[in-house]
């Protein structure tokens, strides 16, 4: 099987580090606690007036490297390496500011995972072009120029709960859902 596996929101924990940030950088404005997000883009969940705010937290220097680890996360891609010969890290740059988004995931792999991993990133914004058996991956729509050859099994978040159909992931359930002994 070859596998492929998102970063933000399924093993870096993107949104819950926003939100701290949110709360730390803007106390004074609303926010919208993770539970409660109905849609994949954050920044489409605050009024338009915030939009600058909200990207600047997540394009400033440090964010992407600095994120939490998803609680059970590096232990599961430990796990899933020793069992399978092909996995890779298939994420996307955050645009259109990608200069900190991208050193930084590197970091982030290394930090976390190890030269191996980082051997094995794949940094694409169209995940469709890649070839695979299964992507692992929370955006609930992934489009793209090609037909994907993977199945999209969905990372469980509050803001993709809305999709039905496909089989859904976390990191306590990773092993029945992929079938790994």
């Amino acid at each position: 099987m070859r596998l492929l596996i998102d970063m933000d929101g399924v093993i870096a924990d993107f949104e819950g580090d926003f939100l701290r940030r949110w709360k730390e950088t803007h106390p004074e404005k609303t926010h919208i606690p993770l539970e409660n997000r109905k849609g994949f883009y954050v920044r489409e969940q605050y009024p338009q007036e915030f939009s600058e705010f909200v990207q600047e937290i997540y394009h400033s220097p440090g964010f992407y490297q600095n994120l939490p680890p998803m609680p059970g996360a590096i232990e599961a891609l430990k796990e899933i390496k020793n069992s399978l010969n092909h996995v890779f890290l298939c994420t996307s740059p955050m645009l259109p500011k990608y200069e900190n988004c991208v050193l930084e995931k590197f970091h982030w792999v290394y930090e976390h995972l190890g030269t191996d991993w980082v051997n094995n990133i794949i940094l694409t914004r169209d995940k469709t072009v890649v070839k695979g058996d299964v992507l692992i991956d929370d955006k609930p729509d992934i489009k793209g120029s090609c037909i994907p050859e993977w199945e999209h099994v969905i990372y469980d978040q509050p803001y993709n709960r809305n999709i039905t159909g496909n089989r859904r992931l976390t990191w306590d359930n990773w092993k029945e859902v992929l079938n790994i002994q």
